[in-house]
Parts: structure tokens; sequence; C-alpha cells
């Protein structure tokens, strides 16, 4: 009867634990500003993110057996968002616009914008230093938040007008 109810408690355990990504691998200097990993945690949720792009790298949450999984696609290490040749925006915040400009052009009134063409002739989400290419600013940190900030002044990859995000 003892072997069986430990057997019943053992069952309703978490099968596995949060496996935290080191934050020495996301120091770093980008553009000449810091770039560390933050770890959030909130009830059963665990998030790291990184201020390279406002990212979220994990986060890790229970599935109704308890067993913990990481359920973001991300990258173990700095250097693989800041030199991926492959998909950059895993996580990050896009912009300053989401999608595609079609051709890298638009008209407001009588001006034309031209921008950096990322994406088979297309600007796509925000250009070559879009939001998700630029260190943000940590404006306060605390066990279950952060608050990044962002300021791109007019002309920042094409767009016009200062932008504080």
């Amino acid at each position: 009867m003892i072997a069986a109810a430990c057997a019943a408690i053992a069952s309703c355990a978490p099968k596995n634990e949060v496996t935290l990504l080191p934050a020495s691998d996301f120091e770093t200097v980008v553009d000449g500003k810091d770039v560390s990993l933050y770890t959030l945690k909130a009830g059963d949720l665990t998030m790291q993110v990184t201020n390279f792009g406002a990212r979220v790298v994990t986060l890790w949450t229970p599935d109704k057996n308890g067993s913990y999984e990481d359920i973001v696609l991300g990258y173990n290490n700095i250097d693989n968002y800041v030199n991926n040749p492959g998909e950059r925006f895993l996580g990050a915040v896009v912009g300053p616009y989401a999608n595609r400009i079609a051709g890298g052009t638009y008209t407001i009134g009588e001006e034309t914008y031209n921008f950096p063409q990322n994406n088979n002739g297309q600007t796509l989400h925000g250009g070559l230093k879009g939001l998700d290419m630029i260190v943000w600013d940590v404006n306060s940190v605390t066990e279950n938040a952060i608050v990044l900030s962002v300021v791109c002044p007019d002309g920042h990859d094409g767009m016009p007008g200062n932008r504080k995000i």
C-alpha cells in the first residue's frame, strides 16, 4: 500500500525541470551597448528575454502532466542572433512595421521613401536594422516583469519620423 501511494505521488511530480540558458552566453556589446539575458518567473512560467531585439529566448511551461518544455524556437547564445545567416526574427519584436513593403518604397503625400531591401526585392520587418537588430534599453526589471524601450531617429533605415517605442 505504501509503495503504491509513493508511486502515485511520484507520477504526479514534474518529470523534468526548467533548464535555463546561461546568462553568460548572452553577455556582449553590440553597437556600443551592453546585451544581457534576463530570467522572469510568474507562477508556473519561466521566460528568458534578451534586450537584443527585445526577444523572448525561452518560455518554459508545464504540460498537463507537469513536465516542463520550452515552447519557443530560438538559439542558445547571442552570437546566433547577432550573426545569423538564416532565420533572424525568432522571438523578436519586429518593426517598426511587420510584413513587407513591396519594392522597398512607398509615398506619403509628395514624398517617396526608399528602404533597404532584405527579402527578394521587398523590405521585410523593418529592413536591415529593424527593431530585432537593435539593443533595447532596459528601463526596469523585477522577478516577473521587464520594461524595454528604444528610440529610432528620423531616417533610421530610411524611415521618416522619430519613433520612441
